[in-house]
């Protein structure tokens, strides 16, 4: 019997490994006996500074016309898309993203995940968006951002490499032409004002599932 359980375990490692991650918060974090005031506002702060710096480091590339894909990860667990890429687990800067995100860097054209406030892997593969009505004038890093807001409640921010126009993809909607200070309201309504519908991403789970 000890030995089956094994073998079971070993066999669906994968399967096991990606129902944990679409579980996401587990219901016990979630109860109010552990949501501490002074933690959440710990996170809190822990985001806009987080927000702040990635802000400035996409406006420095932005500058340079260095194209860049960051996404921030929120109820949606990205553990699939972050194994494609290299762990980086690195306090959030200008310096890390222009280092990451610099011309011929082996990370350039992957995408960095966000989590928890920390910059967490770079060069990750998403999936692209399947609208077929998206502007041709719009390359790869715009359609794997909408692809990425399409599968999963996360907000993508792309610097175009062509113009250096900074967009921001969310629900599968692309805005574009965003100055620093209107990303950085944006952001801060939707990764500390906003808090996702838990039905609504536990649908969109179930969904993908079915699918």
């Amino acid at each position: 019997f000890s030995f089956g359980m094994i073998a079971i375990i070993v066999v669906f490692q994968p399967e096991l490994r990606h129902a944990l991650e679409s579980m996401g918060k587990s219901k016990i974090s979630n109860l109010n006996f552990f949501n501490f005031t002074g933690e959440h506002m710990d996170e809190e702060a822990l985001m806009k500074d987080c927000i702040a710096k990635v802000v400035d480091g996409v406006s420095e590339l932005s500058k340079h016309d260095v194209g860049a894909l960051i996404v921030f990860e929120r109820e949606t667990k990205l553990g699939e898309i972050i194994a494609t890429g290299t762990i980086v687990n690195a306090d959030p800067s200008k310096e890390i993203i222009g280092n990451i995100f610099f011309h011929n860097a082996p990370m350039h054209d992957g995408a960095t995940i966000i989590r928890g406030g920390r910059i967490y892997a770079s060069g990750c593969f998403l999936p692209l968006s399947e609208n077929y009505d998206i502007s041709n004038m719009l390359g790869t890093r715009h359609r794997a951002a909408l692809g990425i807001s399409e599968n999963s409640d996360a907000v993508a921010v792309v610097v175009s490499e062509e113009t250096g126009i900074i967009s921001m993809a969310v629900n599968g909607q692309l805005t574009r032409e965003l100055d620093p200070v209107s990303l950085k309201r944006k952001l801060e309504e939707l990764l500390i004002n906003e808090k996702p519908d838990p039905k609504k991403v536990k649908a969109e789970e179930g969904k993908k599932a079915d699918e």
